[in-house]
Formats: structure tokens, C-alpha cells, sequence
């Protein structure tokens, strides 16, 4: 066992430990065979006592310590979108801030065009939304990456003075349902996806 699938057993056993009722309602899943599932990075998530499953593919490494993570730390605040948060903008952050930048902004540059061809694709699969015009940039969409975590993504294109540039804001409170590390993680992890969808 590595040690990811070691946290990731650890988390498990947490989890399955709590109430049932709370737990559903704390991370929006429903209960399918003594199992948790729900809806996570556009795909079906279930949570059962000896793994995690996104769709068919067992989770053993970061990814599935994201996700045990937000049901190990479920709460039963309901997500509040506005006003959004720059990652940097929640408390102790600053050891993630370069990383965080690295892995779920500056990775979408070189898509910024593909990414606005597949708009609808992109916020149909992420049960997205186009953005306020006021947020800026020259598109911009909210997606869901976790059921109570709302990630607002601003693109700007490429024109003769300025390169492409991304911009990711947080729901309000999403703080609420991860810690630092593992909402950093979730970032990185829904660009990676979008780009999956391209």
C-alpha cells in the first residue's frame, strides 16, 4: 500500500464511521449500496468503505485524497458563491500561491481559444454557467468541480500587446469544505479536466 492509498484508507474509515443522514446532506451525495456518490470533476464519484471510484477508475493517488478529503471534512454550510476569493485570498495559502498559479492558470494559456470553442461542451460536462459580464476578461464560466465547490475561471485572449492569461476564483466559502493543500489540489485537478474535454 502507498502511501496515498494509506490516507486514503485512513479518510475512508473516517468517514464511514459518521452518520449516514448528516454525511448526505453535509456533502450533497446520495447513498447507492452502502456506498456515497455524487457528482466530482464531471464525473460520477463513489466513495465505498475499501476505495474511491471516479466512474470505473479507482482513485489511489492525489485525486483520491481530494476527494476523501471533502467528505472527511463535510459541514453543513452550504456554498456561498459571492463574492468570489482568489485562492491567495484565504488564510495561510501562501506556501500553495506559486503552485496553485502554476497548475490550474497558467496551464489553461495555451487552450484559451479551444477552450472558447468548447464553451458549452465545457460547462455542459461541469454543470456550468456563463459568468457575469462584470467579473471581466473576454469569456469566463463558473464550473463544479465538488458538489459545495464553485471554481469561476476569467480568459483573456491573446492580442498584439498582452499573451493569453487565465484567472481562477473560488466560491466564497469553499474554504469551508477542504484545507489549503487540498483546495489548491482541486484547482489543478478541474483544469486538468477541462482540458480533458477539449
Amino acid at each position: 500500500m502507498t502511501q496515498y492509498e494509506k490516507i486514503i484508507h485512513d479518510n475512508l474509515d473516517t468517514i464511514f464511521q459518521q452518520p449516514s443522514q448528516p454525511l448526505i446532506s453535509h456533502i450533497k451525495a446520495y447513498k447507492s449500496n452502502g456506498n456515497y456518490e455524487f457528482k466530482a470533476f464531471g464525473q460520477k464519484c463513489c466513495l465505498s468503505p475499501d476505495g474511491i471510484f471516479l466512474e470505473n477508475d479507482r482513485q489511489t493517488g492525489p485525486l483520491g485524497i481530494v476527494l476523501s478529503m471533502y467528505a472527511k471534512h463535510a459541514v453543513s454550510d452550504e456554498c456561498m458563491i459571492e463574492p468570489l476569493n482568489a485562492y491567495k485570498s484565504f488564510p495561510n495559502t501562501a506556501p500553495y500561491v506559486g503552485a496553485f498559479a502554476n497548475y490550474t492558470e497558467h496551464v489553461l494559456v495555451p487552450y484559451v481559444e479551444s477552450i472558447e470553442s468548447n464553451f458549452k461542451k465545457i460547462i455542459d460536462r461541469f454543470d456550468g454557467q456563463e459568468a457575469p459580464k462584470t467579473l471581466g476578461g473576454d469569456f469566463s464560466f463558473y464550473v463544479w468541480p465538488l458538489p459545495k465547490i464553485m471554481l469561476c475561471y476569467i480568459f483573456y485572449r491573446a492580442d498584439e500587446d498582452f499573451p493569453a492569461s487565465v484567472t481562477c476564483l473560488f466560491s466564497n466559502n469553499a474554504a469551508r469544505f477542504l484545507p489549503n493543500d487540498a483546495l489548491a489540489d482541486t484547482g489543478e485537478y478541474m483544469s486538468k479536466s477541462i482540458i480533458s474535454t477539449l
